[in-house]
């Protein structure tokens, strides 16, 4: 769980993967001690990160770290 402010614009794309359409959203986050993470949204999420947040919105995240050491959100809630 993490809770944070965005702090760079969403960046949204589509990824091709063997005929099957991907969509995702990429932006950065400052936690309360000043961290800054990279978060990723796929699908559903990515298309909600892109239409619903902007920048300097604070937002709750439960999601996973994964193996570049940024995080895969898999709720998300606008505070």
């Amino acid at each position: 769980f993490l809770i944070g402010k965005i702090i760079s614009d969403i960046d949204f794309k589509f990824i091709v993967n063997s005929k099957k359409y991907y969509s995702i959203s990429i932006f950065q986050i400052e936690l309360n001690n000043k961290s800054v993470i990279t978060v990723k949204g796929y699908n559903e999420i990515a298309d909600f990160c892109y239409r619903r947040l902007l920048k300097n919105d604070n937002i709750n995240i439960y999601g996973e770290l994964n193996s570049k050491g940024e995080i895969e959100i898999l709720e998300i809630y606008l505070l």
